[in-house]
């Protein structure tokens, strides 16, 4: 091709199979910005932006001017290392090809005046005088989003450390001329929005959470006005494109589900509580109480006992707040996957019912999975995926939000883990972008108590930014206690702001209860009971490590027609209780234990997502509302213990901290029956714990016991468990059952409350002294370590420390993110008997060290899976799950 070809067709997008295919970059520049314009038309996305700049109302001239930002986003693309990228060898003269140059990080010396020539021309070329004139703080407003725009690849630039400047790739070469275009451009941009050039304009909002808004909603438009199929490549001037471009704007981001004008015009009224939810009942008193609140409250805590239906509370509260106009959509956060499976059929049936015309499609927003509504989809290539719907193409971008993690939250309506809601305030890539589209939507957080100092930290920053944009958020949980709820609703700055509440007070706290901010303060209101009061009987087993005993205690119980539900607090500890409890029931019992596809199995997290849908539903259909009548026996870990509404006759758990304890018992006896069999027909846990006569020998041994202890990942805190175990050896001793959930508050507090903690320790001295201090010691270090995590949005684009630190896989991986995956080079049949589901694992960081992970891994068929090894690691994946060999 003759380089002539290329002079003034500065590209912006290319297909790199057809290099000559190109996509002008004063086109696409006009896509984005036609984007950001068509995105600020949404009502809920404006009122974010204005509210994050502090004010009122965002003047026309300020809007253009953001759009004028955003249109400018990839405008260093015109340097000549950038552009020749596509250049084949035989389109060069005798001229040396520039050095490569990408169009991010190579502006920085530009910037930073580091790289003078070009910076001399580069900001008059741009008009740049003049845009600085749009704020009152000296262009420091202007220059940091401009920095901003500029960081729309998913982080901050570093202003402050970027690589040395050259000059080279800024000067003209083979007929392109970079000045030239940038004076094109700037031109351009003065008739694609000339009411940004008014001089009696507003200066633009100065605070720094402004920016890091700005950003987020900037990155959208650039995503949605990257994909080709709203903008077809064009590789010919056209002074008349951003017509055009308006035009496809507009329909691309109705087509991805953020335009939802038509869905509200269509919408009529909330359909009554039982109606919306397809149940005979009104609403009981928590649900009620949730409704009352007023809409406008920005932040709502709901405690209430397991059962209770705080799912559909939330739910009912966000149709109220949809139909007011003050939120677009709601993501439903779970602490776990299986959780979250579980939760979006019933979401999905809500929506059906609250949306008689343009339902939305909610998304399951775990990675690995791509589903929306009741469809589900595969990958075909990096950029496509193929819907099991067959739509047409003028239907197939409703699914755009599904098809990647990164856009999750852009979905009007979906249910994830938590992890993919903190991200929103991770230094993660692209995490402005998932806090923008947040924003929009309540964000209702299941299981709050779950949450260690490490996510409360960052759950405190995400609430941060999400009400710092005018966003709403509800948080639910059978058992939080005082200080967990403070640190929510009052949001400190620092852990000594949290106000210490006597543990009496703290007791007597009404429950459940709806709790909200009030001034500087937390109010606490009563709701009355919600009908759902059971008595437990607490019966203390000292069975931890025996397995065989274990499985003879529940086997017995299935074999007496109940249904038994087994938690263990590690997935090591499951699968040896599964093993025991096969043996124990040799063939003659082996239909007594649960089973997936007919295959003996469990429910851990260590399964693909594939089979994790089909343990999801298998679960759930043997311990579900409708479950069917005989005994049975199914066994697990903590992804049995939140969300799931499946009902057991008897609950054998091992001795955990006392909120999660009686998380657990919400499973038992959940629902009113009439066919338990009269063994079980009084609810009955068996905790199973230690034989010492209490946990001091872990502190000598720094041993990991099932979970147990600083070693144990899991729950480290033994003061906690020691006065949980004394709670429930009491209990069993004296044959005085829980009053559920009269006593939830008392119990939670006795077992956690900092005096109560406090006065362990002391009173035992020594090693327990040194444990307190060595927890203290990690929760500082978690807390320290979630603030050097989180988003600084406090600090404009300019300012040090804005910018992210290089250990985003350390923060996915802390997190509990998807972990490590696994891409197979051939898919593997399921153990559960679908050939080539398994395309891929996610295996622990932990289980692979320093091993270095390959683009695909070969596998070996085995009797029931598969094998196949990382570097010198090697795993085995069967119907007990991912597995060390």
């Amino acid at each position: 091709m003759n380089p002539s070809v290329y002079t003034y067709r500065h590209w912006a997008k290319c297909d790199h199979a057809e290099p000559e295919r190109i996509h002008l970059l004063e086109h696409h520049l006009a896509d984005v910005g036609a984007c950001f314009e068509a995105l600020l038309e949404l009502p809920t996305i404006l009122s974010r932006l204005t509210a994050s700049a502090g004010m009122e109302r965002l003047h026309d001239e300020t809007k253009a001017r953001l759009c004028v930002f955003a249109t400018l986003h990839d405008i260093g693309k015109v340097n000549v290392g950038f552009q020749t990228q596509i250049w084949q060898p035989g389109d060069l003269r005798d001229e040396p090809k520039p050095r490569w140059a990408g169009h991010t990080s190579d502006v920085v010396p530009v910037l930073e005046s580091r790289d003078s020539t070009t910076a001399s021309w580069f900001f008059d070329a741009l008009g740049w005088d003049e845009m600085l004139s749009w704020d009152d703080t000296d262009g420091l407003t202007a220059c940091g989003l401009l920095a901003a725009t500029l960081s729309h690849h998913g982080e901050p630039l570093n202003l402050y450390d970027s690589k040395n400047a050259n000059p080279a790739v800024w000067r003209s070469f083979c007929g392109l001329d970079p000045q030239a275009c940038v004076r094109r451009i700037s031109a351009l941009v003065r008739k694609w929005f000339p009411r940004a050039f008014d001089t009696d304009g507003p200066p633009l909002p100065s605070s720094p959470q402004f920016q890091h808004m700005f950003l987020g909603i900037c990155t959208l438009a650039d995503w949605i006005g990257s994909d080709e199929r709203h903008f077809p490549y064009e590789d010919g001037p056209d002074e008349a494109y951003i017509q055009k471009a308006r035009r496809q704007a507009r329909a691309a981001v109705s087509a991805v589900g953020l335009d939802i004008s038509a869905q509200r015009q269509r919408f009529k009224r909330v359909p009554d509580f039982s109606t919306l939810f397809n149940i005979p009942y009104l609403p009981n008193a928590i649900q009620q109480a949730t409704q009352d609140v007023p809409l406008d409250e920005r932040v709502v805590i709901i405690e209430s006992e397991t059962g209770s239906g705080k799912t559909e509370a939330a739910l009912w509260r966000f149709a109220r707040m949809y139909d007011e106009k003050l939120v677009d959509g709601v993501y439903f956060a779970l602490p776990t996957r299986a959780a979250a499976s579980q939760i979006h059929g019933r979401v999905n049936r809500f929506t059906s019912k609250l949306f008689a015309s343009h339902k939305p499609e909610p998304v399951l927003a775990i990675p690995g999975y791509i589903q929306a509504g009741d469809f589900t989809g595969r990958h075909l290539q990096v950029y496509e995926v193929w819907w099991d719907s067959h739509p047409h193409d003028d239907e197939s971008q409703r699914f755009w939000a599904a098809e990647s993690a990164k856009r999750f939250l852009a979905a009007q309506v979906a249910v994830g883990t938590v992890d993919q809601a903190m991200m929103a305030a991770l230094q993660v890539r692209h995490s402005h972008m998932r806090a923008a589209c947040l924003s929009r939507n309540l964000l209702v957080v299941d299981e709050a108590h779950a949450s260690d100092p490490y996510m409360s930290v960052i759950i405190e920053a995400l609430l941060n930014a999400h009400v710092g944009a005018g966003g709403y958020a509800l948080l639910m949980s059978a058992t939080l206690g005082s200080v967990a709820r403070s640190r929510w609703l009052l949001r400190p700055r620092r852990e000594s702001q949290i106000p210490g509440i006597p543990l009496k007070d703290a007791i007597n706290k009404p429950y459940p209860s709806v709790s909200t901010r009030s001034g500087d303060g937390v109010n606490i209101a009563s709701v009355g009971e919600n009908g759902k009061q059971k008595s437990i009987q607490i019966d203390a087993q000292a069975l931890m490590h025996d397995f065989a005993e274990t499985a003879t205690l529940a086997l017995n119980a299935a074999r007496a027609g109940a249904m038994v539900l087994v938690v263990r607090n590690t997935a090591s500890y499951a699968v040896n209780t599964q093993q025991a409890l096969e043996e124990v029931a040799g063939s003659e019992d082996a239909d007594l234990l649960f089973s997936c596809n007919g295959i003996g199995t469990l429910h851990t997290g260590r399964f693909a997502a594939q089979d994790r849908k089909l343990l999801d539903a298998a679960v759930e259909a043997r311990l579900g509302r409708e479950r069917s009548g005989g005994g049975c026996v199914v066994v697990g870990t903590q992804t049995l213990e939140q969300s799931l509404d499946i009902d057991a006759d008897l609950l054998i758990t091992d001795l955990c901290p006392i909120d999660v304890l009686l998380q657990r018992i919400g499973r038992l006896h959940r629902h009113e029956r009439d066919d338990r069999p009269l063994s079980h027909s009084a609810p009955t846990c068996i905790v199973l714990t230690p034989s010492e006569a209490d946990l001091s020998h872990l502190l000598a041994s720094g041993e990991n016991a099932n979970g147990l202890g600083t070693r144990g990942y899991v729950y480290p805190d033994l003061r906690i468990l020691e006065l949980t175990l004394r709670l429930v050896r009491k209990a069993s001793q004296d044959g005085q059952p829980w009053r559920i959930p009269e006593m939830n508050r008392e119990l939670v507090e006795s077992a956690t409350h900092p005096y109560k903690l406090d006065r362990l320790a002391e009173s035992r001295g020594g090693e327990w002294l040194a444990h307190a201090g060595e927890i203290t010691g990690m929760r500082l270090g978690d807390v320290q370590t979630a603030r050097n995590a989180i988003v600084r949005r406090d600090k404009t684009f300019l300012e040090r420390g804005v910018a992210f630190a290089s250990n985003e896989e350390r923060i996915r991986t802390r997190l509990g993110d998807e972990g490590v995956e696994i891409v197979f080079a051939e898919p593997q049949r399921s153990p559960f008997g679908q050939p080539g589901s398994i395309d891929k694992v996610a295996v622990r960081l932990n289980w692979l060290g320093d091993t270095e992970v390959p683009e695909s891994v070969e596998a070996t068929a085995v009797d029931g899976g598969f094998e196949f090894a990382v570097g010198a690691r090697r795993f085995v994946y069967d119907r007990l799950g991912l597995r060390r060999v």
